[in-house]
């Protein structure tokens, strides 16, 4: 082993590494369902929720192709809202603001409509976590 060089010792690292992590092991992302044009839901799952003023939570992510847009409309039950990547222009109860990769706000059942456009040439996902009653 004194004998090897650096290049050597690289490429015995690099060919070592497809043992560990061959390409069958990476993980693919779930197919989804398409609700517009442009507009894909994945859902993650859900379970019991430990908040007494909900029964359950569930996971997704509505992922917003460029251009794409959803329309407004009522909220069916409270949410947090979490933007993963991307930018995203929210109307909601008529005021527009922007969301970038980060920010969190929240939607209420009763309280407010919303709806949602891409305007930039990115994808846009928006993580939401339902509250279910």
């Amino acid at each position: 082993m004194a004998d090897m060089d650096r290049r050597s010792m690289l490429g015995l690292g690099v060919a070592a590494s497809t043992f560990l992590f061959p390409a069958g092991a990476i993980a693919q992302a779930p197919a989804g369902k398409e609700l517009a044009p442009g507009v894909k839901q994945i859902d993650y799952g859900d379970r019991d929720s430990m908040n007494p003023a909900y029964k359950r939570v569930h996971m997704r992510d509505i992922v917003i192709s460029p251009g794409a847009q959803t329309p407004e409309r009522d909220m069916m039950n409270d949410m947090l809202c979490h933007m993963t990547e991307g930018e995203l222009t929210v109307v909601q109860n008529k005021k527009e603001f922007i969301v970038k990769k980060g920010d969190v706000w929240t939607c209420g059942k009763g309280l407010n409509t919303e709806g949602t456009q891409t305007k930039s040439n990115a994808v846009a996902i928006m993580r939401i976590i339902d509250l279910l009653t």
